[in-house]
């Protein structure tokens, strides 16, 4: 198969769809590797060890997008549209349910789209989110401690405070991969942390796996405002595999919160679990709504792009593999792949992206026949 590596254009977005290294596993089992000129600069991936590992170096994104499979890590953008048609495999994170506009575009384009983040496996896994969710849990509470500083508009708050001072207060909405990474490392830093989420056995594991050292609490709206008011440092780190996140703090519970305090909502990709959230980008990071500081950006690993883009791809690999050497086969003889199908020949494939928007839903295995 012909494999497109196009440059990512998102704002400051600097990871890439595979390494070298991945490039060189395709290219020994003979396929063809198109790479856009300077698509791993931003990963320190060089275009001489894309060369080196068998691939063609191309000059134009055009050239990138016109092989059969299309390997990326963020969703097209609008300037990208124009790329997707029938015959075209996109493999790549979508996050379809907070982008309509995307969603009508792959449909009336017939594009066939798997997306890294519903791909899931037999005992429920993400696998290749989990790489992403691991980065951006672990940058929330980095992130976050950053614009605490009241230079950066914060409350002036130490996380881990200092003797004779309490340490600061860290709510994380979700228990799942985020919310554990965010965890580990607000208390690496000394912070008084709470983890509310709605599954009894997810917070049995947490207090297990973490000693005791944090706090959780049942996800329902009294536990979730009283922790929230409290806090410094508000993490939101809700997943609905596949669709949009519910909102968890809403417009009218920002009066009430700290003045000055932060949220870093992860959740923005799929919508936000906060109502005031919106998608915002790597050079302009942050709003204000009500003394409340917003950090919203969509693509934080794209922050880390060098670690990021190893950690995915040593994910995204082998389903990568399955496709460049199966297509559409590979679909029909894995489940996983089905779960990651969500567009194909005109259809909405995956139910979650379809009922956000009131639009058809076709079973895969009903449209690959």
């Amino acid at each position: 198969m012909i494999i497109g590596l196009p440059r990512e254009v998102k704002d400051s977005e600097n990871r890439v769809g595979l390494t070298a290294g991945a490039v060189r596993t395709l290219t020994r089992r003979g396929h063809q590797v198109l790479v856009q000129k300077d698509a791993g600069e931003g990963s320190a991936i060089h275009d001489e060890e894309y060369v080196d590992a068998g691939a063609q170096i191309v000059p134009t994104a055009e050239d990138a997008w016109s092989a059969q499979m299309v390997v990326k890590v963020k969703e097209p953008v609008p300037a990208e549209y124009g790329y997707l048609r029938q015959d075209l495999l996109l493999f790549t994170y979508l996050h379809l349910a907070a982008d309509r506009h995307l969603t009508e575009r792959l449909v009336e384009a017939r594009t066939t789209a798997v997306a890294y983040e519903t791909v899931q496996t037999a005992d429920n896994r993400l696998p290749l989110l989990m790489p992403m969710s691991e980065v951006a849990g672990r940058m929330a509470t980095q992130v976050g401690a950053s614009y605490l500083q009241r230079n950066n508009g914060g409350r002036g708050v130490l996380l881990g405070g200092v003797p004779g001072v309490p340490p600061g207060r860290v709510a994380i909405l979700g228990g799942g991969i985020v919310g554990t990474n965010a965890a580990k490392m607000a208390l690496g830093l000394g912070a008084h942390v709470t983890v509310l989420d709605l599954s009894h056995n997810r917070l049995q594991y947490l207090d297990d796996v973490f000693r005791g050292q944090l706090e959780t609490l049942t996800s329902n709206e009294a536990n979730i405002e009283e922790t929230v008011f409290a806090a410094d440092l508000i993490i939101g780190a809700v997943l609905i595999p596949g669709g949009r996140a519910p909102w968890l703090i809403t417009r009218e519970m920002l009066p009430q919160m700290q003045k000055g305090s932060v949220i870093v909502d992860v959740s923005v990709d799929q919508g936000g679990c906060v109502e005031t959230s919106r998608p915002t980008t790597h050079s302009n990071p942050t709003f204000e709504i009500d003394g409340v500081v917003h950090y919203c950006v969509a693509n934080m690993p794209g922050a880390v792009p060098r670690t990021s883009t190893f950690a995915l791809t040593n994910q995204t690999l082998p389903y990568t593999l399955q496709l460049a050497e199966q297509g559409l086969d590979a679909i029909r003889k894995s489940v996983p792949l089905q779960h990651g199908l969500n567009t194909h020949a005109g259809h909405i494939t995956y139910k979650a992206v379809a009922d956000a928007f009131g639009m058809e839903y076709v079973d895969p295995m009903q449209v690959l026949k």
